[in-house]
């Protein structure tokens, strides 16, 4: 099943049925040359396709998708003029990228410290993390200085975590709410470690999943790497609406369900508690493993933090649902410390699983962990302060420079979801990159190729003059103020 994972075969090849399945709907209604090679283009900058991999042959092409080989040769042209494939007599066509461009995503992880065309310093808008708490890391190595003695006289390997971190943890869940014992606790190396555990333990090729439409890039990702049949349920700015979301677990029971109900990303939505009630009861009805994400639960900067979405189920009613969160929206995301909340018989399987991929997590980050977590009651008040500040500084950068654009105010969360009135978010993207902006276009949130086009996620992580500067140079680019890269300078690239 190819539809919607990212494509990198061992021999490095996508067949033309491949291609097909991941060519948006609208393409294949009535291909045209200039939106094929649009498409493609799309796939390869999202990592959907891999570089340095051969496309179909044109005939082969041509017969998959419907068209006539005149509109593939077409396509291919275009795509080898702008840079995006190679083609050799006799050895095919190739992916590759224009010499000074990179993938537009998640893929690469650049923008921060990086530069525009011109030698300006470059601004991350593609990430939303902060950098860590000042003084914070000091004062938790400081604390953990002493216990690593002790540590270190043991050969070092603890593949379900530190024994008093798992504890921290599952105190931490209790009183949020959430009755847990320790070893309903295994420690990751970051939720995206132990989000790719649960999907590796629970989920087979071709599985059917059900996630949030949009939804957070990287576990997306994940499931296409697996080779899942991913089902979406919409959230719009005003939310889920949960009866689709009822009917969609009724018509397609998936294996396995994801959901951010805390401060959704990229939305900033925030779950009713009777929504999430009906959602519980929905994934039991139909023996769905509900995977819940709580990397974001903590940010709460207008309401309360909500407790877990598992402590509302019946009592014996959740043992379907796996929690995931990590320290690195709290704290910072360079301490790999994560973790996975189930029962004890699912952690002693995913630990399984884990030990033959990773052995275990480092003892130091996790002793790093321990007096943060302490004293997060006690420090969490100042970051979300601070990020209510960045927040209102950003919200006043978008009104001076674009007041075009709009958004909603979210409750949570570390970023706003702007809608910009016109499906240009991915030519945006490069065209604000060229002038050293890193940003994360709406399609990297979709289910489906070529959807989100009218929207941009915007993090309000950075101080206050690096977000008017950004929101600037944005500006800039949305109103043609810098020139756009060689890839995207013809009438034919423009969305």
């Amino acid at each position: 099943m190819a539809n919607g994972r990212v494509v990198q075969t061992a021999d490095r090849t996508i067949g033309s049925r491949q291609l097909a399945a991941l060519l948006p709907a609208d393409v294949l209604a009535r291909p045209g040359y200039r939106s094929l090679a649009e498409a493609v283009r799309t796939l390869i900058l999202d990592g959907r396709i891999a570089l340095h991999v051969r496309l179909p042959a044109e005939r082969e092409l041509a017969e998959a998708v419907g068209a006539s080989r005149a509109t593939v040769t077409g396509a291919y042209d275009l795509l080898r003029e702008s840079g995006y494939v190679r083609s050799r007599r006799g050895s095919g066509t190739w992916t590759e990228l224009p010499e000074g461009h990179r993938p537009v995503g998640a893929h690469a992880l650049v923008g921060a410290g990086g530069y525009s065309a011109d030698g300006e310093r470059g601004i991350d808008l593609a990430i939303a993390a902060m950098g860590a708490p000042d003084g914070a890391l000091a004062d938790a190595l400081a604390r953990a200085a002493p216990r690593l003695p002790d540590a270190a006289r043991s050969p070092g390997y603890h593949p379900f975590g530190l024994p008093d971190l798992r504890t921290a943890l599952a105190d931490r869940f209790t009183r949020r709410g959430l009755p847990t014992r320790p070893e309903q606790i295994l420690v990751t190396s970051g939720a995206q470690q132990a989000f790719t555990l649960v999907v590796s333990l629970l989920c087979r090729a071709g599985d059917r999943v059900v996630t949030e439409n949009p939804t957070y890039a990287n576990a997306l990702d994940a499931l296409r790497h697996a080779r899942l049949r991913t089902g979406s349920i919409a959230v719009s700015d005003t939310g889920w609406d949960i009866e689709i979301a009822e009917s969609t677990l009724r018509q397609t029971v998936p294996r396995l369900a994801y959901t951010i109900p805390d401060f959704h990303n990229p939305t900033g939505a925030l779950m009713p508690e009777e929504q999430r009630m009906r959602l519980l009861a929905a994934t039991r009805r139909t023996g769905t493993w509900l995977v819940v994400d709580e990397t974001i639960a903590d940010i709460a900067l207008d309401v309360p933090a909500p407790a877990p979405l598992a402590s509302l189920a019946p009592r014996g009613g959740a043992d379907h649902v796996v929690t995931i969160g990590s320290l690195s929206k709290t704290h910072w995301g360079g301490l790999r410390v994560g973790w996975i909340r189930a029962t004890a018989k699912m952690v002693t399987e995913l630990t399984a699983l884990r030990v033959s991929a990773d052995m275990t997590g480092s003892v130091l980050d996790q002793l790093v962990a321990l007096p943060l977590l302490d004293g997060m009651d006690r420090t969490l008040p100042a970051r979300l302060d601070q990020l209510r500040e960045r927040r209102t500084a950003l919200v006043d950068a978008l009104q001076r420079h674009t007041p075009e654009w709009s958004w909603r105010m979210p409750p949570g969360g570390l970023s706003l979801w702007v809608d910009l009135g016109e499906p240009v978010s991915s030519a945006l993207a490069e065209r604000a990159a060229a002038a050293g902006v890193h940003i994360g276009r709406g399609a990297r949130f979709g289910v489906d190729p070529g959807t989100f086009e009218h929207r941009l996620r915007i993090p309000y992580t950075l101080p206050a003059d690096r977000l008017d500067e950004g929101v600037r140079r944005l500006a800039a680019a949305f109103h043609d103020g810098v020139p756009l890269p060689p890839s995207v300078d013809r009438p034919h690239w423009v969305a």
